[in-house]
């Protein structure tokens, strides 16, 4: 991968592909007669749908969006039926389209303020971190630290970066698939989130060296980047098997941290439901986070 996106066909094949997994009558469509070569809605059908001729609409799918209007493409994501991440998606990827006035500027890493530690040090009973867009962890409490532990081996953090990385821990190491019991999921999401923060941020040249590095080396990631799939983090669940606790059955939060202009930081709150056999297992490895994880 280069370092500079190529933002015409990142359009076409995410505009592709959200017509492929729409059928005629999911949106009051004639099926029509014959077959069809490719699944979901044809070119035209999507145009008749967003009030637009055909050859302006594959031109879009081509790639040629600069210049158009946000109600034309509020008009597009009603008939392609995109969430809330897509539509988002859909106009990063045109605002990245149009001409730049400047060459970027250097970036720099992203910082974590001093009394953002200390919020997270004063959750003792959850485990807190912040992460950037890349999915590095860059901050954390003790107990998300103990419940991250193996994402902060040496194998884990061997690509010469200060921050544990989530999308290198799921996909490069092995023991990955036992620790998430819902990899896949799990996986799906996280390759989602780097997706959608490269329609945000497309200059970033240390995402794009991240997405070619596991590109190259990953056929499960490979997969999953050309699906196209964007996602908003917002709240969940998630299971973890720790190798010191056992099963965790956890529910999270995550919050936009004001950051600065080169990154937008993530706070990741996780919780489980009192009473439970997690919330035990939680204040046990709270226990062996006083311990044996270092500050």
């Amino acid at each position: 991968m280069t370092d500079q996106p190529d933002t015409r066909a990142e359009i076409r094949d995410f505009l592709a592909t959200r017509r492929a997994r729409i059928s005629p009558d999911q949106v009051g469509l004639p099926a029509g007669g014959g077959r069809r070569r490719v699944p979901g809605l044809r070119r035209e059908e999507v145009a008749v749908l967003a009030g637009v001729s055909t050859d302006w609409y594959t031109r879009l799918e081509k790639g040629h969006i600069g210049g158009v209007s946000e109600d034309v493409l509020e008009a597009v994501a009603r008939a392609l039926q995109l969430d809330e991440a897509e539509r988002a998606y859909l106009f990063d990827l045109a605002r990245a389209a149009r001409p730049r006035n400047r060459a970027p500027r250097p970036r720099k890493q992203a910082e974590v303020r001093p009394r953002v530690q200390w919020m997270l040090d004063s959750m003792s009973d959850s485990a807190a971190f912040v992460r950037n867009g890349r999915m590095d962890i860059l901050a954390t409490n003790a107990l998300a630290r103990a419940l991250y532990s193996p994402m902060f081996s040496p194998e884990a953090t061997d690509d010469g970066s200060l921050a544990a990385n989530i999308a290198r821990y799921q996909f490069l190491d092995p023991t990955a698939q036992e620790y998430f019991p819902e990899w896949d999921a799990a996986a799906n999401v996280t390759v989602a989130l780097l997706r959608a923060e490269a329609g945000r941020d497309p200059h970033n040249k240390d995402l794009r060296r991240l997405v070619g590095e596991l590109s190259t080396v990953s056929e499960e990631f490979r997969t999953r980047w050309a699906a196209h799939n964007v996602r908003i983090h917002h709240a969940g669940k998630k299971q973890f098997n720790h190798p010191e606790v056992g099963p965790l059955d956890l529910v999270y939060h995550s919050l936009d941290l004001a950051a600065d202009d080169d990154w937008v930081l993530d706070l990741t709150i996780y919780t489980a439901e009192p009473g439970t056999d997690s919330a035990d297992r939680l204040k046990l490895l709270a226990s062996w986070a006083a311990t044996q994880v270092p500050a």
